[in-house]
């Protein structure tokens, strides 16, 4: 095919176009080139899709971490949490913890 062959194309005119090419120019800069790309957008959205999430799930842990507190401003609450969780007794008392064959370690099982 010709030069002159190719001019007289109808796509061959409309892509050549001082204007049309600018345009095209302009759209591969903004979405692979620039600062503000469609790639570095799409990243940043998934940056603050996640930062959501997280934000939710700290102000669930904050609301259980409240109850909590409020919990432990009995007394009562307070000496069930440290008998439990940390083995404390009273002078005069003996501690016995009993577990069960279903909450022991395999390493366990077999010596």
């Amino acid at each position: 095919m010709k030069w002159s062959q190719l001019k007289e194309k109808k796509w061959f005119r409309v892509l050549s176009n001082k204007y049309t090419l600018i345009l095209i120019l302009f759209l591969v800069w903004m979405v692979f080139f620039d600062t503000n790309s469609y790639f570095i957008h799409k990243e940043l959205n998934e940056d603050i899709k996640n930062l959501k999430e997280n934000k939710e799930f700290y102000k669930e842990e904050i609301a259980n971490d409240k109850k909590f507190i409020e919990k432990m401003k009995d007394s009562d609450e307070v000496e069930k949490y440290a008998r439990e969780k940390y083995y404390l007794k009273k002078d005069n008392e003996d501690i016995y913890i009993i577990e069960h064959e279903d909450s022991l370690d395999l390493k366990e099982k077999n010596d």
